[in-house]
């Protein structure tokens, strides 16, 4: 379900400060994958140190992207596999309720022929005139049975898909919720490491934090003004503006909105605005709608990053786009040529 959009003015801000502690815990909050141990910071004045560092929390930055999206599209095929399963549970239901009426019909016409009040191959034989309409009467009593026995045993087997269906939906259910499950718990492999880490980061200097956080989420750039940003319909049109007033708002993991979002929480929450349903995964909307050349691309359009994808943002028009870009930054606006581009897809 689309959130309610909310209204606001577009934020143009330069990224804010950001103490070394709010980013570290970002991350701890959010947890990656294939984490290698970290020994404590070297002494200050040691050779390599910074860059080393700077160059670890780049990485950490992305493995902690890539795991948010994991998360996001095991959440979004456990969606899909408990609407299968709520979807079989209703056949069957159906299934159970005609049965129910057809044996109900059959027990109608056998207590209609016990007590005399229909006919049945011994009335038939009492009061048929001739031979030929005997046989007519017996063939039609044994066609009305033919047919009641076909009915129960086309619902019964109905019924029967019905509940290999659910069960096996309950298994793909069962499965895809212990792998939510397993990526959310993959976070405690950060926590177990970040006083080691937060150790190394502290030994950067300001600037060396700027570009090991640039590395991965990409540059800042100075937004445009609202009304340069021209798309070519009002769909369009209203994706960017929606995106656009969210410049400001945090990265949090997992999040889509409507005061905080994540990298396919954002293009989601932003396409709900004109009417458009994504699922909130980078790796599914970097395959819906058409495929769209570099050269090609028009404000609105999808634009995605990494192999396999773990990151999405929404073109603006010269160059830009804009995006939930990295935990520890805000929404805002960067190249479309930030290390990793992909591809993009044109939905509307």
């Amino acid at each position: 379900m689309a959130t309610a959009q909310h209204s606001r003015a577009p934020r143009y801000v330069r990224r804010p400060q950001r103490s070394t502690f709010m980013v570290l815990m970002s991350l701890a909050g959010a947890g990656v994958i294939g984490l290698s141990p970290i020994t404590a910071a070297a002494a200050p004045g040691d050779p390599g140190t910074a860059e080393e560092a700077a160059s670890l929390v780049a990485e950490r930055g992305h493995q902690l992207e890539a795991l948010t999206e994991e998360f996001n599209e095991a959440r979004e095929i456990l969606a899909t596999q408990q609407r299968a399963v709520s979807a079989a549970a209703d056949q069957i239901a159906a299934a159970d309720a005609e049965l129910a009426t057809l044996r109900d019909q059959l027990a109608g016409v056998a207590e209609s022929a016990y007590t005399g009040g229909g006919m049945t191959s011994l009335s038939a034989f009492m009061t048929s005139s001739s031979p030929e309409d005997l046989l007519d009467r017996v063939s039609f009593l044994e066609t009305v049975a033919g047919h009641h026995n076909d009915l129960l045993e086309r619902v019964s087997a109905a019924r029967t898909a019905a509940q290999d269906a659910r069960t096996a939906a309950d298994v793909a259910a069962a499965e895809a919720q212990a792998q939510v499950n397993a990526v959310a718990a993959k976070q405690t492999e950060l926590e177990s490491q970040i006083a080691a880490f937060q150790q190394q980061y502290n030994s950067l200097s300001t600037e060396e934090q700027q570009q090991a956080d640039d590395a991965h989420g990409g540059a800042s750039l100075e937004a445009p003004p609202p009304a340069t940003v021209a798309a070519g319909s009002a769909a369009a049109q209203t994706i960017v503006d929606t995106a656009m007033a969210q410049l400001g708002d945090p990265y949090v993991w997992a999040a889509a909105g409507p005061d905080s979002f994540d990298c396919s929480g954002l293009t989601q929450y932003a396409f709900a605005a004109a009417g458009v349903q994504l699922p909130h995964s980078s790796k599914m909307q970097s395959t819906m709608g058409q495929a769209v050349a570099r050269a090609d691309l028009q404000p609105g359009d999808l634009v995605y990053f990494y192999s396999p994808v773990s990151h999405i943002g929404i073109y603006i028009g010269g160059g830009k786009m804009v995006h939930a870009s990295t935990s520890g930054e805000p929404v805002k606006v960067g190249s479309v040529d930030m290390a990793g581009y992909a591809g993009a897809r044109r939905v509307l």
